[in-house]
Formats: C-alpha cells, structure tokens, sequence
C-alpha cells in the first residue's frame, strides 16, 4: 500500500469516526514502510491528535470567531500533496459539511489521483437509533463523490437492520450504491465487561495496539483480547480491494 489518502467522513457525530481513524492508521502503518501521516480536522474533539505514536497533525481550520474557514483546508491539502507516502484523515462532525464542500467545490479527489495518490473515502453506519441518520449520510457521501468507499458498520449502537429485521447491506438504499463500496468492515459488538472495558481502557489512555502490548498497564488476559480484536479488524482491512 502506497501513496494512498484515506478520508474518514460521516456528518453525525459521537459514531466512531476516530475510533475508524486509530484502526485505520495503525493497520495502514503495518503495510508500508513509509512513514504515514495522520491528520486530525475535529475543531472540537480533536482525540485523534492524542495518540502521540501517530505524530498526528491537528490542522487549525476554526477562526477566533469560532467559524470554519474553508481557505484554511488549503494547508491540508498542500501538505498531503508535498510528500509522498499514505496519509489518514480524520474529520469531526462540526467540519463535515466544510471540508466535503471544500473538497467537491476545489476537485480535489481529482487533483489527488492525478498527482499518483490513490483516494479512499471511509464512511461509518451505525445501528440502533443511529442507523437512519448514518445510512443517510452514507448516501449523501456515495452521491456526491466518486471516490472508491469503505464501508464501517458500527455495532456497538445495536445491529444494522431497521424495524422489519430486514439489514442494511440488504435494503435499496445499500443497493444503489453498492457498486461503490470496495470493502466492508465490521465492529462487532463484543461483550462489554471484557472486550468493551479493555478497548475502551486503551483508548482512554490514547495507546496503539503496539504500545497495549508493552505496557505495564495491561494484564495478559486485556492483551490478549486487544489482539484479538485487531486482529479481526486487520483480516477484514486485508480483504478491502485496495
């Protein structure tokens, strides 16, 4: 995997988009080795810029008027664009609208294919209350792009079926734009004493699967069930048509 740019984008806030980010940037570190650079968008919970082993970047785009200023994704787009190498974007909900609009009204995408970068965009559904609001947003970005897209399906919020039972990579809104979707990732709602209490004990303390590993903090049994999780996420990743 070389000189690709990874977009994590979904306008609703609090579904995982910096939980894909972290997965992402430490699965993308292991297949190249070339340093990656990450970079953080979130004005507000910049998260993604606290893991200190992935020397993220948080890029400033918020005025002392507390407004987004779109010129300022300027500096992004020139830094992914100075270097070689895979880049991760991390976006927050309070800049969704921005930077697609941004990256749509400047072409972007276009510009970086064009210059040998291969473009993905990582879009997250979640289940539970949260699968209407997300499918949409799945849509809206499948619509409005033409960037190949890898599809997250977040379960900690329930399963991603609606009210029939009936799940949404098998509904019309999935099917029109399946074509599009070059690999599915799942979270897998795990079993919150265990599974859920140690991943969340990682990423409280902003640590990588790689620092988990050598840390005193952890005992061997929340090791072992970290590196069970990542090694799930990481299959599915290999599977993703790159």
């Amino acid at each position: 995997m070389q000189n690709t740019v990874h977009f994590i984008l979904q306008g609703k806030g609090g579904i995982g988009k910096t939980l894909v980010s972290t997965i992402l940037a430490q699965w993308v570190a292991s297949k190249d080795e070339t340093p990656l650079r990450c970079y953080d968008t979130d004005q507000e919970n910049a998260t993604f810029s606290r893991y200190k082993a992935m020397n993220v970047k948080h890029v400033p785009v918020m005025t002392d008027s507390r407004t987004i200023d779109p010129k300022r994704f300027d500096a992004l787009m020139i830094d992914i664009l100075e270097e070689e190498g895979n880049c991760v974007i991390d976006n927050g909900a309070n800049t969704f609208s921005p930077l697609m609009g941004y990256l749509i009204e400047n072409d972007c995408f276009s510009l970086l294919e064009e210059s040998g970068r291969k473009v993905y965009i990582h879009t997250i559904v979640g289940g539970g209350d949260t699968l209407h609001d997300t499918a949409m947003g799945f849509v809206s970005t499948a619509k409005s792009t033409k960037v190949p897209l890898v599809l997250w399906e977040n379960e900690h919020f329930g399963l991603l079926q609606s009210a029939a039972g009936k799940q949404f990579t098998e509904s019309q809104t999935y099917a029109d734009n399946s074509s599009r979707v070059k690999g599915r990732v799942v979270l897998s709602a795990r079993n919150a004493d265990t599974f859920g209490a140690d991943i969340k004990k990682m990423n409280t303390a902003r640590l990588t699967a790689a620092e988990v590993k050598e840390s005193d903090k952890f005992n061997l049994m929340e090791k072992q069930r970290i590196k069970v999780v990542f090694r799930d996420l990481f299959e599915q990743l290999d599977k993703v048509e790159w």
